[in-house]
């Protein structure tokens, strides 16, 4: 009962590996050749790996046609099978366990194929022929009608090969020139290949010499992308803006003969002042605006002009910004105008005293209702200085201010003597905005508007000069002064001024003269004693009397009076506050004398005959010959002197509450034998 001989038709176990795949363009075919199928009878090999009579697949390329659906169900009849399975089951039983268990055992110790003998890979593009080896579903594959180019998939090697030193260098370059920017997610690979790509599609003659703007066009359009959707309106160029508001400018309205009429009237009278010729002068000594824009502004100031009722225009200056400058206009209303404007502004000043007021007493009201009343600082803060009225002091003129010709002009408000005074702590850049605020230490009482009218007044009164003699003082005056002390603030034209020559003007200082009234300490032309008011008052307190006894005796500030020399002008570290000199020194007889401040860098004035101007084009700051240290916070205040009456006591303790109770006890006792005694004794005295 020895193992049955084996069939000498069946192949070896190494048969069952396909030839190599090839090296093609086209992708391989992948079969798996499975082990021969033996006689039922003989169990020395899996069911699975059963085999064709032949022993040997359908080869590619044979002439002979892929075997039929008919064939191949022939092969796989499983009734027959399972039939000769029973009967060769049954067999052996019937010899004995033992020998079933040694043909198990033979079965299995027979080399089994590996892996990759089992799957093999072959490159086949035809269908299966008829000796191909299938499993028992391999009929219902729909995939095995299909070439494995059709199916779109390539071979799996299961041995990966190191890449050459060539192509490995190739990767790493790739990876590198695929990494992205900092600053965006566009890496350098997809940038030259969107170049290249569009130097391909255009076709340029010379492309090596566009390639730099071809570089910039194509970084353009990936990060501005082209789109489908609707776009905003672009936005107007300020350029472009500019230009139509300045050309309302250059249109003269009304037709010809109304156009001649209002020439004639301006011929006659007018308050535009002639900036051209100013600037024609001013440009002789290296100073001023172009002449474009010096056009512009006198456009510009003939439209102020027509808009506001305007006696006197003058072209101040221009005062320089971080991103945009002031163009100043000087001007002087005619007599009523003002008044009116200052009436609605102290109308609207009224009302909210009157709700302020309303709101005290609301105020007022409720303090009475809660029980305790907090007390009340002795600290009064100083009294606030009065500012100057309209048409006097540093409030003389009015000033209308804009960015640039053509912009609407801008009224800035009157100064106030504190504003004069905490902008001498500051030192502060124009941002050229009106509303901006004005952040700074010691903090200053306004926005950027007030800021820069309390700069224009302090410039005025420092750097406007005339000739000598080209004003006086009005003979009805005489010599009398003002209780201020300020002596006189009006003078008029001398209308028998002749001029001074221009060698004069520059040797020689004492020739020129300050038309503007100096600024006092206290922030006004003229001095007021703020105690005045409160002097008339009678009901004050004896503490008040007291603190106001030591501001009465500050004295009076005097400053120096009108038309004074600029010789007597105090020098700055040996310097001279004032430079002169002439337009030209090669034709002297036709120069023009030019004047600049040394104090106020920006402020410079010329004259010629009976001609003169002053102007200021600069920062707005003064000049100071060391740097400029901001104002230091006061000193910290000392604490509270300790004393009793400020000082906290620690709870009694038990004993001493006891102790304490016990002698009131003690002391209520005897108060109430005292009084009964002096009851007793008043009885007596009664009964006697």
């Amino acid at each position: 009962m020895g193992d049955p001989p084996p069939d000498p038709e069946q192949p070896p176990p190494s048969s069952s590996q396909g030839p190599e795949p090839g090296r093609s363009g086209e992708a391989p075919f992948v079969q798996f050749s499975l082990p021969p199928e033996g006689p039922p009878a003989e169990l020395e090999a899996p069911r699975g790996s059963q085999e064709g009579p032949a022993g040997q697949g359908w080869a590619p390329g044979a002439d002979e046609e892929p075997p039929s659906d008919s064939q191949r169900l022939a092969f796989l009849d499983e009734d027959e099978d399972e039939d000769g399975l029973q009967a060769e089951l049954l067999e052996q039983l019937q010899q004995g366990p033992g020998s079933l268990l040694q043909q198990l055992e033979a079965a299995f110790q027979d080399p089994q194929p590996d892996a990759a003998g089992l799957f093999s890979y072959q490159r086949e593009d035809q269908p299966f022929g008829e000796d191909a080896l299938h499993g028992p579903y391999a009929s219902d594959d729909p995939s095995l009608q299909f070439s494995p180019s059709e199916l779109g998939f390539l071979p799996f090697d299961m041995e990966v090969s190191e890449p050459e030193p060539r192509e490995l260098a190739v990767q790493n370059a790739k990876a590198y020139l695929l990494q992205t920017s900092i600053s965006c997610d566009l890496s350098l690979y997809e940038h030259l290949v969107n170049m290249l790509t569009k130097i391909l599609n255009q076709r340029p003659e010379d492309p090596l010499a566009i390639l730099e703007s071809l570089n910039r066009t194509t970084q353009l359009e990936w990060f501005h992308p082209k789109l489908d959707s609707l776009r905003d309106d672009p936005e107007m160029q300020p350029t472009y803006e500019m230009a139509e508001r300045q050309k309302s400018l250059f249109v003269r309205g009304g037709g010809s003969a109304e156009g001649e009429q209002e020439m004639e009237e301006e011929v006659v009278d007018t308050a535009v002042p002639n900036v051209m010729e100013s600037a024609f002068y001013f440009e002789q000594g290296g100073v001023g605006l172009s002449s474009d824009e010096s056009f512009r502004l006198f456009l510009a100031l003939k439209q102020l002009v027509e808009q506001q009722p305007i006696h006197t225009c003058r072209f101040w200056g221009k005062v320089l910004g971080l991103k945009r400058s002031y163009l100043v206009a000087e001007v002087e209303f005619r007599e009523g105008e003002e008044e009116v404007e200052e009436e609605e502004m102290e109308e609207l000043t009224e009302g909210g005293e009157i709700m302020d007021a309303h709101g005290e007493e609301e105020g007022e009201e409720d303090e009475d209702k809660v029980a305790d009343v907090i007390p009340k600082p002795l600290w009064k803060p100083p009294p606030v200085i009065p500012k100057e009225e309209s048409r006097s002091g540093t409030n003389k003129y009015l000033y209308f201010v804009c960015n640039e010709p053509g912009r609407p002009w801008t009224k800035l408000p009157h100064v106030t003597p504190n504003q004069i005074v905490q902008a001498r702590k500051i030192k502060k850049f124009f941002t050229g905005y009106l509303d901006a605020p004005v952040i700074s230490y010691p903090p200053f009482p306004g926005n950027e508007a007030n800021y820069l009218r309390a700069q224009i007044a302090r410039i005025s009164a420092a750097t406007h000069i005339s000739p000598l003699g080209f004003y006086q003082f009005n003979e009805e005056e005489g010599d009398e002064e003002e209780e201020g002390g300020a002596g006189r603030d009006s003078f008029e034209e001398n209308p028998d001024f002749e001029g001074i020559p221009v060698f004069e003007l520059v040797d020689s200082m004492a020739n020129w003269v300050h038309h503007m009234q100096h600024i006092l300490p206290q922030g006004r032309c003229t001095w007021v004693n703020p105690l005045q008011k409160k002097e008339e008052e009678e009901e004050l307190g004896e503490e008040e009397e007291k603190a106001d006894e030591g501001m009465e005796e500050a004295e009076q500030e005097i400053g120096p009076p009108l038309l004074t020399p600029l010789s007597e002008d105090a020098e700055i570290m040996h310097m001279p506050p004032w430079t002169a000199r002439l337009s030209c020194a090669l034709s002297p007889q036709y120069s023009v004398a030019i004047v600049r401040s040394n104090l106020w860098p920006g402020a410079c004035a010329f004259a010629v005959g009976k001609k003169f101007e002053n102007m200021y084009i600069g920062w707005g700051h003064k000049y100071s010959p060391e740097n400029f240290n901001p104002m230091l916070p006061p000193p910290i205040q000392q604490e509270y002197p300790s004393g009793l009456e400020i000082m906290e006591m620690s709870d009694p303790t038990v004993e001493e509450e006891q102790a304490l109770k016990a002698a009131q006890e003690q002391a209520l006792a005897a108060a109430e034998e005292e009084e009964e005694d002096e009851e007793e004794d008043e009885d007596e005295d009664l009964e006697d």
